[in-house]
């Protein structure tokens, strides 16, 4: 996760660099003209409760990972489907070339066991990656497409992010989306579609206040692209960082009949839970937005490991962090990653009385969200 995003922070407030908010007043501006709303009368679908999130080998799906997963599904009526991560290039391994291959392997499985399927397009890499991107994408035609970024306050390479500033980026990943949309929205079993974190990351090399601009107008559109493309499926945005723009990216979301998703479930991260002046970390938006929008927030291997980022914290219970996504973030959905060396507790818990007694949601909210036009639960 990254938790910063320029290296000339503020000192005026801790996640707010200078002319950032000159970013935000186009951010709201766009918002305020937006007029987008593309979502079909006969609902969305819905299916709210716990779900797999599966380890990034889960994309090639080899037997001997999937084979534990299904007798893991079998022995826990509490889960109810698996999340994976793609990167864009995984999928598109060509200019409008789609392999679709893992997806539909993945879908075929759920619906034999009828349970769903949600994945995550990775579009920010975390070290380095030749497929997280297209290969095309990154020509003179796109400006390269992507940018580095640094580890905060080392300026040594830690990962890659698009240019989402730049038209013709924008252009190919919308048209991704909408191939991704034709195959994939009217399928019972394709329950969500997801969309990396929003953290823009310490570019190594400085960025213009009108590329960070368009960066985040790029992720509206981006946003919009991917409802026009999935109609009749969850599609969610994963939000953590910078605090700016979750205000707008939130009201985007609702406009849109979005969801809420956050790569992270720390009990004690004091950025992700701030509410003094300023703007507000985004915990503090899930209760109030319970309800209206869908919350489908992970559960990260790391949040399983210490209750904060910096490992300052202490390790929590699985129960600890159920409680605090159920209760404190009022989640609809949960995406537990599947850790080898906590899954046996996070089957323990998911496989008490108190979630069997409350299937199929295990708990969870069932109610459906005011901002869909309705709930599909078929």
């Amino acid at each position: 996760m990254e938790t910063n995003f320029n290296s000339s922070i503020s000192k005026t407030h801790p996640y707010c660099k200078p002319n950032f908010i000159t970013c935000i007043a186009v951010f709201l501006f766009g918002l305020i003209f937006f007029s987008g709303n593309t979502f079909a009368a006969d609902g969305i679908k819905w299916h709210p409760g716990h779900y797999y999130q599966l380890v990034a080998s889960a994309k090639t799906h080899p037997a001997y990972l999937m084979n534990n997963v299904y007798k893991d599904m079998a022995n826990t009526p509490a889960i109810l489907g698996v999340q994976v991560r793609y990167q864009w290039g995984d999928i598109e391994v060509g200019k409008g070339q789609y392999n679709f291959a893992s997806i539909d392997k993945h879908l075929d499985e759920m619906a034999k066991r009828k349970k769903r399927l949600v994945i995550m397009i990775q579009t920010k890499s975390f070290g380095k990656s030749d497929t997280y991107v297209p290969s095309y994408l990154r020509s003179a035609e796109y400006d390269g497409g992507v940018f580095s970024y640094a580890h905060y306050n080392k300026k040594t390479f830690k990962g890659e992010q698009l240019k989402l500033w730049h038209p013709k980026v924008r252009e190919r990943i919308a048209a991704f989306y909408k191939a991704l949309g034709e195959r994939y929205n009217a399928h019972p079993y394709f329950e969500g579609i997801g969309m990396s974190e929003t953290a823009l990351g310490d570019p190594l090399q400085p960025i213009t206040s009108a590329q960070t601009n368009g960066f985040y107008e790029g992720l509206r559109q981006t946003l919009q692209a991917a409802r026009d493309a999935f109609p009749n499926t969850m599609v969610m945005q994963s939000l953590n960082y910078p605090r700016p723009i979750i205000g707008p990216t939130v009201e985007t979301l609702k406009q849109i009949n979005g969801g809420l998703s956050s790569p992270d479930a720390f009990l004690q991260e004091p950025g992700l839970f701030f509410n003094g002046a300023g703007y507000p970390g985004i915990y503090t938006y899930y209760p109030k937005l319970s309800g209206i929008i869908a919350l489908a927030p992970t559960v990260m291997h790391q949040n399983y490991r210490n209750t904060k980022m910096d490992g300052t914290g202490y390790e929590p219970t699985i129960s600890e962090i159920h409680t605090f996504v159920r209760d404190k973030l009022k989640a609809n959905y949960i995406f537990w990653t599947r850790d080898s060396l906590y899954n046996d507790k996070i089957l323990e818990v998911l496989n008490s009385k108190a979630i069997k007694d409350k299937l199929p949601t295990g708990g969870l909210i069932d109610q459906c969200p005011s901002t869909y036009p309705a709930c599909d639960r078929n």
